[in-house]
């Protein structure tokens, strides 16, 4: 890990309080946290930038992170830890959060810069981090300064429109925030929430004008992913999940393999993310795919290892 340049991750992390056929778990989660423990999982270097409480979930959400390999470089904050309600049906889970005045919020844009390194390569947020309040604001002005700077941005709206109170204010910051990025990961459930009026292929035109992101990538849950980079259009069936617990953290995880699978190609940077090529990116989808595959044949998130996944892959 010490030779693995730095990639900083930020937005909610929080204790997901599941509900599945009427047995009640609590686990560490939220959509960028779950991408920091996968990362730290695959030997990058990642420092997480966003507060943790102090409070007993607080311990969780830090021993959780510190023992996948993760920096906490946001530090702790004497705030409640934020709550999701979660109750999983079928293998699919449904949300309700808490998050008023909870740790995870306590940011600006200036305190999210200085838990970044100078020597940070890459910036990755999204989901409830930039949904409402001062504190999405404070993450979009990073993200755009962070932009501007040079440094890689990776954005993954991850849309949760049921436990947003301003839809058409979030969808605006979700676009005018595509237009800052170079890795822009969504779902197929995600275009439908930012684009409600428009059929798939219409919505998939509009991301692809808006954004500045050289490397598009759309999953589909089980049928696999979609990538697109210059005018080379990647389509990727899903590997095989024999055992199907449920899919908790299976975009997270998507989403920091390929962060992950950037570093392992030493490209980790604007210009050669732009310049990669399709056999590239069908290697990013693939691994990125397989990562998912095996979070999903377990309970929540739970990444596989970087080990755990080269033997799935055959390496």
């Amino acid at each position: 890990m010490t030779n693995s340049p730095i990639i900083c991750v930020g937005g909610e992390n929080l204790i997901d309080h599941v509900t599945r056929e009427s047995n009640v778990s609590a686990l560490p989660g939220g959509s960028p946290f779950n991408v920091a423990m996968a990362l730290g999982r695959q030997d990058v270097d990642v420092r997480y930038i966003t507060p943790i409480s102090t409070d007993s979930w607080g311990d969780l959400l830090a021993d959780t992170l510190t023992r996948s390999g993760v920096t906490l470089s946001g530090g702790r904050v004497d705030a409640p830890t934020t709550v999701a309600r979660v109750t999983v049906t079928d293998g699919i889970p449904s949300y309700e959060f808490e998050r008023n005045g909870t740790a995870e919020r306590r940011v600006t844009e200036q305190s999210l810069f200085d838990a970044m390194p100078a020597q940070t390569r890459a910036l990755h947020t999204g989901s409830l981090a930039v949904s409402e309040g001062a504190d999405g604001a404070a993450w979009e002005d990073a993200c755009k300064r962070a932009f501007d700077d040079g440094t890689l941005v990776s954005f993954d709206p991850n849309v949760r429109l049921s436990v947003i109170s301003d839809p058409e204010r979030y969808r605006a910051r979700v676009l005018r925030m595509m237009a800052t990025t170079h890795l822009l990961k969504l779902s197929d459930e995600d275009l439908e929430g930012l684009f409600p009026d428009l059929a798939a292929v219409d919505a998939l035109t509009e991301v692809r004008a808006l954004t500045s992101a050289p490397l598009v990538v759309m999953t589909k849950g089980p049928d696999g992913a979609m990538a697109w980079i210059g005018e080379d259009v990647v389509d990727m069936a899903a590997p095989p999940v024999p055992n199907l617990v449920d899919t908790v953290g299976a975009g997270d995880t998507f989403m920091a393999t390929l962060l992950a699978g950037l570093v392992r190609i030493d490209a980790l940077s604007p210009t050669a993310v732009a310049d990669l090529s399709r056999d590239d990116v069908e290697t990013l989808i693939r691994r990125a795919g397989m990562a998912a595959a095996i979070n999903c044949g377990r309970a929540g998130c739970n990444p596989p290892t970087v080990a755990e996944l080269d033997a799935a892959l055959g390496i």
